[in-house]
């Protein structure tokens, strides 16, 4: 479709040059003798820029330029761009209409290749703007669930048994690798369910020792150990009418196991130390990212439990199974971190895009998230156009490209081994670091003089990274 134009401008002369020339170069125009008639047009059509001349009859450009903004009867205000035309240009009416929105600043007598150029910029920047708009309300609408991105199938049918579950108090095991975001599927359980207004209490299983995750879940009688210098309400108490995620149930101790399976069954709890019998509304979710089955047949997991646990299952692809959700969810990584670090990063390169498609990506989407944010903090420019992925001595398959080749001698291959990695790390930091020495020793933890070695160790020179 051809870009469409609104000239603004009380001179009847003015408006037929400018039409004209617009005309001729593909750009459908309308115009608008004054303000008032311009803002009922933009109520009607939405325009891809606007130009707009300050000194007019009973609306000026500026009180125009606000009341686009603002819009009318409490609706959203017009995001248009706009070029302000005015024959009395100073540096402060420019700054002036740039606080009121203005997308640029001419002044008469009009230089039409300026003003085509400014016209043509306008007219990109809008499409940019719609195209993100419109991605961002397709994620929303399709692709979205909570905090949790997807378009792939196995995702589709995970966001429709989320939908089904979260309007009932069901236990759910949430299975898959580190990273592939288990715990945001069970807070979009919780928080699309009839308890979001509760507590939603997160536990480590793994990252507590049995004694005291025990004491972390039920809570603890004052001296009903040593230590135990006062009264202590467990997680199960503190989540009551909400819900309790029990992250990487797989490493739970035993014994620990046979008090959850109470709690299952009899939706009750006693703290450690205590005689009184409590009862507990809560909701349990379970997550891990370790085989079960196995566990069960190892006798280090309670079949008992596994099966009160897995009364709704959902089994998580690894990212590598699902690389087509890779742009989607490298879009909204890089709007978030941009966002985050002031960067004007609009995009990926094909050549970036690529990459990613490739990788295997063993730390699933918190990888990918990572390797974004790392993009987006390194760039310069508004295009990400390369993305280092693998790590020194990996190839981007996950493969050790070390060990594809002859396998020789221990102590030659690993010396070998050891050099590739030395000169890629110390590569990727001067890269980092635009060859400053000072700053990737220091990163590094090395000592300077060191650090001068093996760079002439390894053919390495500053000027390479500036």
């Amino acid at each position: 479709m051809k870009a469409s134009v609104l000239i603004v401008d009380d001179e009847p002369d003015i408006l037929i040059v400018m039409t004209a020339n617009l005309r001729k170069e593909g750009y459908v125009v309308d115009t608008a003798g004054d303000g008032d008639e311009a803002l009922r047009m933009t109520e009607s059509r939405d325009y891809d820029t606007i130009i707009l001349d300050q000194q007019m009859p009973r609306v000026t450009g500026m009180e125009f330029l606000r009341k686009l903004r603002a819009g009318r009867d409490g609706s959203e205000g017009v995001s248009v761009p706009v070029i302000v035309v005015t024959a009395y240009g100073t540096i402060e009416m420019a700054v002036r209409a740039m606080k009121e929105g203005a997308y640029s600043f001419l002044t008469k007598p009009i230089d039409y290749d300026e003003l085509s150029l400014q016209v043509k910029n306008a007219v990109e920047r809008r499409r940019l703007s719609r195209e993100v708009e419109t991605l961002r309300n397709e994620v929303e609408e399709k692709y979205q669930f909570g905090n949790i991105l997807g378009k792939n199938p196995r995702m589709q049918e995970i966001f429709r048994v989320i939908t089904t579950v979260a309007e009932t108090d069901a236990t759910v095991l949430v299975q898959g690798e580190s990273g592939t975001g288990k715990e945001l599927i069970a807070r979009a359980i919780h928080y699309n369910s009839n308890r979001k207004d509760h507590p939603f209490v997160v536990v480590s299983c793994s990252a507590l020792p049995e004694t005291l995750l025990e004491s972390e879940l039920f809570g603890h009688e004052k001296g009903s150990f040593t230590g135990a210098i006062r009264q202590r309400i467990g997680r199960f108490e503190s989540a009551q009418g909400g819900t309790v995620f029990l992250d990487e149930i797989g490493e739970m101790p035993t014994a620990v196991q046979m008090k959850l399976l109470r709690v299952l069954q009899e939706r009750e709890i006693e703290r450690v130390g205590g005689n009184e019998t409590l009862k507990v509304d809560v909701r349990i979710i379970a997550a891990t990212n370790r085989d079960l089955q196995k566990a069960m047949a190892d006798r280090i997991f309670r079949e008992d439990l596994f099966y009160r646990l897995n009364v709704v299952p959902i089994k998580l692809p690894p990212l590598r199974e699902r690389l087509d959700d890779v742009p989607l969810l490298a879009a909204h990584f890089l709007e978030k971190y941009g966002v985050k670090n002031n960067k004007a990063v609009q995009g990926l390169s094909a050549e970036a895009l690529g990459s990613l498609g490739r990788y295997s990506f063993p730390g699933n989407v918190r990888e990918l998230e990572n390797i974004i944010e790392r993009a987006v903090i390194m760039e310069k420019g508004k295009t990400i156009r390369k993305i280092d992925l693998a790590a020194p001595g990996m190839s981007a398959a996950g493969g050790s490209d070390w060990l594809l080749g002859e396998i020789g001698p221990f102590r030659r291959m690993k010396t070998d081994v050891v050099s590739t990695f030395e000169k890629e790390y110390l590569s990727r930091l001067l890269r980092i670091y635009q060859g400053n020495i000072t700053k990737s020793s220091r990163h590094a933890g090395i000592n300077i003089k060191n650090f001068h070695e093996k760079m002439a160790r390894y053919g390495l020179k500053k000027e390479e990274f500036k």
